[in-house]
């Protein structure tokens, strides 16, 4: 009995490759991630970081714990996040005028001019890594990932800034 295995040709090689949602998306991630990176340089948190400038410049969550959940950081770690943004002049703490009790977390005029520079960065970067794709694909696939996301997390497009991306992206304007 041999023990040696048929030799895999390179068509199956790819249909395997193609098949593998859970590879194509890690590889994607991993590749994404060492993008932004290289892209933000020293943002506090890095991409975690520069993700939650962006909720709190483009979102509004009247609470931390909003923003946490919004996301989808435990929000015990939000905290010491927000607090090396606040400290590096990103955002600020404010009352949160319908609960006193609550803080609003809110850019600084130097957070918005940051995020609008990491922006443009971020998003060259992720022209960079969807290369492979013409520019009507690479908005086909954002404005599909987009929706998937939204769906997963069980979001009503109306009351989330998922919305404003889909919309965004449908008329071909990004910012």
């Amino acid at each position: 009995m041999s023990s040696e295995r048929p030799e895999t040709t390179p068509e199956e090689i790819s249909r395997d490759v193609s098949e593998n949602f859970g590879w194509t998306l890690g590889v994607l991630l991993r590749a994404y991630h060492g993008s932004v990176v290289s892209a933000i340089g020293d943002f506090p948190h890095g991409p975690r970081g520069y993700q939650t400038l962006a909720a709190v410049v483009g979102g509004d969550h009247p609470t931390q714990l909003a923003l946490a959940a919004h996301l989808g950081i435990d929000r015990t770690v939000l905290t010491y996040l927000i607090d090396d943004l606040v400290g590096a002049g990103f955002v600020e703490r404010r009352l949160n005028p319908a609960d006193r009790r609550r803080r609003r977390i809110v850019a600084t005029p130097e957070g918005e001019r940051a995020f609008r520079e990491l922006e443009g960065r971020v998003h060259d970067a992720e022209d960079a890594l969807l290369g492979a794709l013409t520019s009507a694909e690479r908005a086909t696939f954002r404005r599909l990932l987009t929706r998937v996301a939204c769906d997963v997390r069980d979001i009503e497009p109306a009351d989330d800034p998922c919305s404003v991306a889909e919309e965004m992206l449908s008329d071909g304007t990004r910012r």
